[in-house]
């Protein structure tokens, strides 16, 4: 098939690569010039200097992966598409985005004759060697067009239609929320082993759980990873971590459903606390973001104090 994807940050970029792969032709943009160009060149891929560009290059009915911050880039990169695009083309929104702005944003898309599915995308840096798991909204119709796309991002049985519009994006917000729980529970384990009395090697230690326990995880192959990369005080990681809003959209959910979600809670609560004071659990938890996603940390820096 051929799509469009807008947005090539580690994502994005990622996702057109894996596509490319795959024989699908992707006609890329990004805000970023160089940026465009650069992952235009992959072979497989196409550079489109703007949104007209993109749209012109592709033939109808067109497939557009939209692939940017959640909040008001999306909400206007999806404005624009809608108002250029043909009846009968697809929009695909992968971001972040709160699952009420999508059944927004869906209703307003079908008003101009196009469609939209909401594809809630997990994989992060590893996902273009390995695969990106999707959980997808939207039309029957529309999701089963676009299915070899999907197919050729995930892993066997690492997409699934889970429902209409908004249930891709609600899906992949419980995802994120259970995420924050299992980092703070891997975060006070390995806090409490570094405070021991008893001299315990942490990357021995994520090592070993990795082999037979009932802890064993993905997430704890990537502690075993950072302890190798940044040793075991992780001197480099400041315990400042960040939540990019699904937490909170799952915490603010639990509570109109009036379902009870203290693990989820207490952990979105914790990352607050981690912008305050330095702390080992919150040095854990941002080295792993780090490790599956790819995501910035925040450098110690020469003179600050470091939790031993």
């Amino acid at each position: 098939m051929e799509l469009g994807m807008i947005g090539l940050g580690k994502m994005g970029a990622g996702m057109t690569e894996r596509l490319a792969r795959n024989g699908h032709r992707v006609v890329v943009h990004d805000l970023d010039p160089e940026v465009t160009q650069r992952i235009g060149a992959l072979p497989g891929a196409e550079p489109a200097i703007s949104l007209a560009g993109l749209l012109a290059t592709l033939a109808p009915p067109r497939v557009i992966w939209v692939m940017v911050p959640a909040g008001a880039p999306t909400e206007q990169t999806l404005l624009t598409l809608a108002e250029q695009a043909d009846e009968g083309d697809i929009l695909i929104d992968g971001g972040n985005s709160n699952w009420r702005d999508t059944k927004r944003r869906a209703e307003m898309i079908r008003s101009h004759g196009l469609q939209m599915l909401d594809a809630g995308t997990s994989g992060g840096v590893w996902g273009l060697e390995v695969g990106y798991c999707l959980m997808v909204g939207g039309e029957v119709d529309a999701v089963r067009y676009c299915e070899p796309i999907f197919r050729s991002l995930a892993p066997e049985d690492g997409y699934l239609h889970v429902g209409p519009n908004a249930a891709g994006h609600f899906t992949k917000m419980v995802h994120n929320g259970i995420e924050y729980g299992l980092l703070q529970a891997y975060a006070e384990g390995f806090e409490i082993l570094h405070a021991s009395e008893f001299p315990l090697d942490l990357h021995a230690i994520a090592s070993l759980w990795n082999h037979g326990s009932v802890v064993r995880s993905w997430l704890l192959e990537l502690l075993e990873l950072a302890y190798a990369q940044e040793g075991q005080n992780l001197e480099r990681i400041r315990g400042w971590v960040a939540d990019s809003g699904e937490g909170r959209w799952t915490v603010e959910t639990a509570l109109d459903l009036n379902v009870p979600a203290p693990v989820i809670t207490l952990s979105l609560l914790s990352r607050f606390r981690s912008r305050q004071d330095e702390s080992y659990s919150a040095q854990v938890i941002a080295a792993l973001r780090n490790q599956f996603g790819g995501h910035a940390v925040r450098e110690t820096l020469p003179g600050d104090v470091d939790v031993q």
